[in-house]
């Protein structure tokens, strides 16, 4: 989901200096932009994770894709990921993806996300965070629900 709360200018200037600093072609283009979660708190920890190098991965509705019209991630893609205020903080690349029914996955997947010690815990979590979102998008959440599950890597952090 594409943060709006970004500055355009802001993100063009953090985009082009990764250019620049990782000897990229000035045309490599990002899929997208955004910040995890649904709550700053939230979001913001996550993003601490994922600076920490300790959150390699992360799950999404393949629903919320559909209805939303984006493009499902694929390997050597980037996105820019920003702090709840929409404030660049890295580049990602992603490394795998699973398309993986919810009820299918296991605690070997789910701890790549590095959010939580077991998988009861991430399942609650999960389940919060997609009924909410289903309920703001107009999907409703069940098991079998088709989870976008992406590994990705930094290559890039302020």
């Amino acid at each position: 989901m594409e943060n709006q709360k970004y500055s355009q200018e802001k993100i063009d200037i953090f985009w082009n200096t990764f250019l620049e600093k990782t000897n990229r072609s000035k045309t490599t283009k990002y899929l997208d932009i955004f910040h995890f979660e649904l709550t700053k708190k939230l979001a913001n920890e996550l993003l601490r994770l994922v600076l920490i190098g300790q959150k390699k991965a992360t799950a999404s509705s393949l629903w919320a894709y559909e209805l939303e019209g984006d493009e499902i991630p694929k390997v050597g893609d980037l996105s820019i990921v920003t702090d709840w205020e929409g404030v660049p903080q890295c580049v990602i690349e992603t490394t795998k993806i699973t398309i993986i029914p919810f009820s299918d996955i296991t605690f070997e997947t789910c701890k790549r996300e590095g959010e939580d010690d077991t998988l009861e815990s991430w399942r609650a979590g999960h389940i919060r965070y997609f009924k909410k979102e289903g309920n703001e998008m107009g999907y409703e959440f069940n098991d079998d629900m088709p989870v976008v599950f992406e590994d990705f890597e930094v290559v890039y952090k302020v």
